[in-house]
């Protein structure tokens, strides 16, 4: 029985290259599947997928409006008549509305087509992202992209917005486009730290165990 997932990470831990591995094999495998992703990243163009060792497909682009999701799912139901669409595939889904989640949910569930969701769960204040909170709620599996902290080897968990300085802005909007030139992918101890000011080597503290280590 088909699934809806959500695989989340933290920035630079993956997602993108995770799905393409995904989009490849299938591909390989002379199946049909669908690379979507949302309309509001245009970071390397609209409508593209790529990650950061180079690799980059084009992508069928959702808007967050009733068009855009009408749009979606008369494509899917047009491909899935001409030839069973086995899979679709959705990149930054956190920037996707509940109505665009709850309408993949029901794909999922009436044409039994698995949809597999790549994106940040949480945004640089600690709330959830619309699309990510409908994932949670919705989703039948929820696996976990993990990757290091900047400055420790603890799991990354956070993302920080830093200005120019280096400091984690505290205050803004949610979206804002932006990669290692606005965003660092740490652990809680160092998303705390960096609201006190920027982070130097060789002054990184972190705790490993029941110890405070230094370096």
């Amino acid at each position: 029985m088909a699934k809806l997932i959500f695989k989340y990470g933290t920035l630079t831990s993956g997602k993108s290259l995770d799905l393409l591995k995904v989009y490849d094999s299938y591909k390989r495998q002379g199946k049909n599947i669908l690379l979507t992703t949302s309309s509001i990243d245009t970071r390397t163009g609209k409508g593209i997928v790529s990650s950061r060792v180079g690799i980059k497909e084009e992508a069928f682009t959702i808007d967050n409006t009733e068009e855009g999701r009408f749009t979606l799912l008369e494509l899917i139901d047009t491909l899935s008549s001409e030839v069973p669409l086995d899979c679709i595939v959705v990149d930054e889904a956190q920037f996707l509305s509940r109505d665009i989640i709850e309408s993949l949910s029901r794909v999922v569930d009436k044409l039994n087509i698995p949809v597999i969701c790549y994106g940040l769960k949480n945004d640089f204040q600690n709330n959830l992202f619309e699309g990510s909170e409908a994932l949670l709620i919705y989703a039948d599996k929820i696996e976990e992209v993990k990757s290091v902290c900047n400055y420790c080897n603890n799991k990354a968990t956070m993302n920080a917005r830093v200005d120019s300085e280096g400091k984690r802005v505290t205050d803004g909007e949610q979206i804002v486009l932006g990669a290692e030139d606005k965003y660092i992918a740490v652990c809680r101890y160092h998303y705390n730290q960096l609201a006190k000011g920027p982070i130097r080597k060789g002054t990184v503290k972190y705790i490993y165990g029941d110890k405070l280590w230094e370096r």
